[in-house]
């Protein structure tokens, strides 16, 4: 009995917390609702030029990195395909649709090395910016792969319209 009501004080205090990052992921989501959808690739797509698997880690806002987009499928950590095509990149995250990554939306691409609550080993992460309709983002991936993750890298970069500057908190265009 002497634990008792310690025990259900805590356990009252553990749920509220997670009443209440519930209420702020809902409120999150609400604040973007107004982002536009990524657009879905299309399965007339021809071969990739370069494929890489991996994780997808996040994607953020440009310039605001502790900033996750949570709506449309990007707010979830997961198992991803990256591939480089003629039209875009395409991005296949684990349980969404594959969406496409458009050559004219891409902003830049670099590496970096943390994205929210995710810290790898220096540039171990590969940072692609890119607009999501008028709205300005960036996508962390893991691809584990050296080779691979060079390859991918360099296959955004080529279809960047035009160079972008790395910065240490994100791609500045």
């Amino acid at each position: 009995m002497d634990r008792l009501v310690p025990s259900l004080i805590i356990g009252a205090v553990i749920l509220t917390v997670f009443v209440l990052m519930a209420l702020g992921w809902r409120a999150r989501r609400r604040r973007q609702s107004g982002l536009a959808r990524p657009v879905l690739a299309p399965a007339s797509l021809g071969s990739a030029s370069v494929a890489a698997d991996g994780w997808y880690v996040a994607t953020t806002l440009a310039d605001q990195p502790l900033e996750r987009v949570a709506v449309h499928g990007l707010g979830f950590r997961a198992r991803a395909t990256a591939a480089v095509h003629l039209e875009g990149l395409v991005l296949g995250v684990q349980g969404q649709e594959r969406i496409l990554i458009a050559t004219e939306s891409l902003r830049g691409a670099g590496r970096a090395t943390w994205a929210i609550d995710r810290v790898v080993e220096r540039d171990g992460l590969i940072l692609i910016g890119w607009m999501l309709g008028n709205t300005p983002v960036d996508t962390y991936l893991r691809v584990p792969d050296p080779a691979a993750a060079a390859a991918l890298l360099a296959g955004v970069q080529a279809m960047t319209p035009e160079p972008a500057t790395i910065t240490a908190e994100g791609i500045a265009s």
